[in-house]
């Protein structure tokens, strides 16, 4: 059990190290048309990994409370959202829909992209911290697999991410290996939010409900700020929708499917 949660851990976190090796093999910066797709993809795989692997099974462990069984899940998901919201506000950052901006608050645009990729990454870290905690309580019957699921899904739309950040350091003449280690330690704080909501929610399992609902709030958040702004800007903004629509059932499929 022990190895499954380290693999479960870390496959997220390896997902943005290996966005963050496209330097290696492509010359220029991602197109617009290429962040569209990739954009749209990864918000489908978390809003259904939000509604699949977190709000459902939050109500359902809520279900003894009667017609008060949402206010766990309802709580959770408005603090989810205020607490990335309020994030977004203190942490300087470049919002990824619009990379051309200079940076705002006195630090490099380096600095900026990254903690803008980092803040994305701690609600998903929180997710697959919450449903490992769950498939370890033995709550909604949740197995291994859906823990394995949502760190795949996580992964993938991580991939990206880790581009996003190495590709344009790279455009500017950073070298390979540099822009690397910065896109991977941009997913850095993934496997550390997991480890520390895990350890959280098994020392309190009955605020289960609440957190899994704070993550899915803080992941929604997320696709609303950043990746649809990102896939609907521009032109042919068809190709995000048809992507997250792919990303949605895919990630439906697994969850239902597998989980």
């Amino acid at each position: 059990m022990t190895i499954n949660i380290i693999l479960i851990v870390c496959i997220p976190f390896i997902g943005t190290c290996l966005g963050a090796a496209m330097v290696f093999f492509l010359k220029n910066n991602i197109s617009e048309n290429v962040q569209k797709v990739l954009s749209g993809f990864a918000a489908g795989v978390m809003v259904a990994a939000s509604i699949w692997s977190l709000l459902i099974p939050a109500l359902e462990e809520s279900a003894d409370k009667g017609k008060w069984s949402f206010v766990p899940a309802a709580t959770g998901f408005i603090v989810g959202i205020g607490f990335l919201l309020l994030l977004d506000v203190v942490t300087p950052h470049i919002h990824l829909d619009n990379q051309k901006e200079g940076p705002k608050h006195g630090l490099k645009k380096t600095t900026e992209l990254m903690l803008a990729v980092t803040l994305h990454n701690i609600p998903e870290g929180m997710a697959v911290g919450v449903v490992c905690a769950s498939w370890l309580s033995g709550v909604n019957n949740i197995s291994s697999t859906a823990a394995l699921i949502l760190a795949v899904g996580i992964a993938i739309q991580n991939f990206p991410e880790g581009a996003i950040v190495s590709m344009p350091l790279r455009a500017e003449g950073m070298k390979k290996s540099k822009t690397f280690l910065l896109g991977s330690l941009s997913g850095a704080v993934e496997p550390v939010a997991t480890v520390l909501t895990l350890l959280a929610a098994q020392a309190v399992v009955t605020v289960l409900p609440f957190l899994q609902a704070f993550a899915a709030g803080a992941m929604i958040y997320v696709v609303i700020e950043e990746l649809v702004p990102e896939m609907s800007r521009g032109k042919h903004t068809n190709l995000g929708t048809i992507t997250f629509a792919l990303g949605f059932v895919l990630m439906m499929i697994l969850d239902v499917a597998l989980g």
